[in-house]
C-alpha cells in the first residue's frame, strides 16, 4: 500500500487483535489479542519478565512467525495475506535483526560478516562490499574493517551485528535483549549508538526484561501474561544507566 501525496505514512507496524497459541491438547496461547501500533521514527521498548510473551511478540514482529487469529501489518502491507516469499522478501527489505548474541561468522571480517546482511537483496558483491564499510564506519567501526569477531570486544561485537542489521537500511530495527552479553559500558555504548540511529530517523523497538533501560525510552510497552499490561510514553525520557 502506497499512500497517496500528502497522507501521513502509515504504521510501521500495526496488530489488532493478535493471537497467538501452539499446537497442544488443549492449545497453548502465548500472547491474547494484542493491539499495538509502532510509528515511523519511535524508539520503543518492550520489557516483561520471562514468560510473558516477548519472544513470541518478537517473532511475530519480525514476520518470522504468523498470528493464530488477528492481522499484522508491516508498513501497510498485510502480512497475513502474502505468501512465504512475498513475506521473506519484505522481511529483508524492510526489517534488520539484533539480537543477544552476536551470530558473526568466525572466520569472515567484518566487512565480510556485514555483507552478509545483504545476500537476499539482489545486490552484487562489490555493492555489498561498498554498504558495508559506510555502516560500520556509520557505527564507529571504521577502523576494524578487516578484523575477525575473535579480535573484536564484546562491545565492538555487538556495533558490527548492529551494522549488518542497518546494511539494508531497514524501515524497523528490532533488537532482542542488545546490551544482555555486555558490561554496562559496552552495553551503554550500544543504547547510545541505538538512540543516534533513532535520531536520524530508523524505528527502534528493542525487546528486554530490563526495566531500569526501558524506563530511559520514550515509549514503554509491558507485556504480563501475553497481554500488554501498560503503554507508557514520555516526550523526555530520562536517561539511565544501562
Amino acid at each position: 500500500m502506497i499512500p497517496s501525496p500528502g497522507s501521513a505514512p502509515p504504521p510501521v507496524l500495526r496488530l489488532e487483535k493478535v493471537v497467538k497459541e501452539y499446537d497442544g491438547s488443549p492449545p497453548l496461547r502465548i500472547l491474547h489479542g494484542i493491539d499495538l501500533t509502532v510509528r515511523p521514527g519511535e524508539l520503543v521498548a518492550v520489557v516483561g519478565p520471562s514468560g510473558s510473551g516477548k519472544s513470541t511478540l518478537l517473532a511475530l514482529l519480525g514476520t518470522l512467525d504468523r498470528p493464530t487469529s488477528g492481522a499484522l501489518s508491516l508498513q501497510g502491507h498485510d502480512v497475513g495475506a502474502l505468501a512465504e516469499r512475498q513475506v521473506s522478501a519484505l522481511r529483508a527489505h524492510r526489517i534488520g535483526f539484533v539480537f543477544q548474541q552476536f551470530f558473526l561468522l568466525p572466520g569472515l571480517t567484518c566487512v565480510e560478516n556485514v555483507a552478509t546482511g545483504l545476500l537476499y537483496t539482489g545486490h552484487s558483491v562489490r555493492r555489498r562490499g561498498i554498504r558495508a564499510r559506510e555502516v560500520l564506519r556509520q557505527v564507529g567501526l571504521g577502523h576494524r574493517l578487516g578484523h575477525r569477531p575473535d579480535q573484536l570486544s564484546g562491545g565492538e561485537k555487538q556495533r558490527v551485528a548492529i551494522a549488518r542489521a542497518l546494511a539494508g537500511r531497514p524501515a524497523l530495527l528490532l533488537a532482542d535483549e542488545p546490551t544482555g552479553a555486555l558490561d554496562t559500558v559496552s552495553g551503554t555504548a550500544v543504547v547510545d549508538l541505538l538512540r543516534g540511529l533513532n535520531a536520524d530517523g530508523t524505528t527502534v523497538v528493542v525487546i528486554t526484561h530490563d526495566r531500569e533501560l526501558a524506563a530511559s525510552f520514550p515509549r514503554r510497552i509491558g507485556l504480563q501474561d501475553g497481554r500488554i499490561a501498560f503503554d507508557d510514553t514520555t516526550e523526555t525520557p530520562v536517561r539511565t544507566p544501562v
